[in-house]
């Protein structure tokens, strides 16, 4: 697979105990995104932030979190981005999902393309 050019940056926001079926949240986010072939999906986990409940969750030792800010990143074509927004919008109940075009320098696979 080879993607160059305009392409969509999507972004989800959510937190580290949040769960889909019994499973980490942003886990079942990345296996739904593979299993529809997207080029990828990374995930960060943040040390400290807050969302529209305004708690602050955090790493610091005086104040352990286990609900630390997890954000998940997705690039591919815009096409490929906006088929898959229903179904992330099902998953993700509490949170804040956001879009952007990003020019895409380099992404190549080893795979051939089809």
């Amino acid at each position: 697979m080879k993607i160059e050019g305009e392409g969509r940056l999507l972004r989800i926001f959510i937190g580290e105990s949040d769960t889909w079926h019994g499973k980490p949240l942003y886990q079942a986010i990345v296996e739904r995104v593979r299993e529809a072939g997207l080029a990828g999906a990374t995930v960060f986990r943040g040390i400290e932030g807050f969302g529209a409940d305004s708690r602050i969750h955090t790493a610091r030792i005086l104040r352990l979190s286990e609900d630390l800010p997890v954000l998940i990143e997705i690039v591919d074509t815009q096409q490929r981005i906006e088929e898959i927004i229903p179904i992330l919008d099902e998953m993700v109940g509490e949170g804040m999902v956001t879009l952007e075009k990003v020019e895409v320098i380099a992404y190549r696979s080893s795979q051939k393309d089809a």
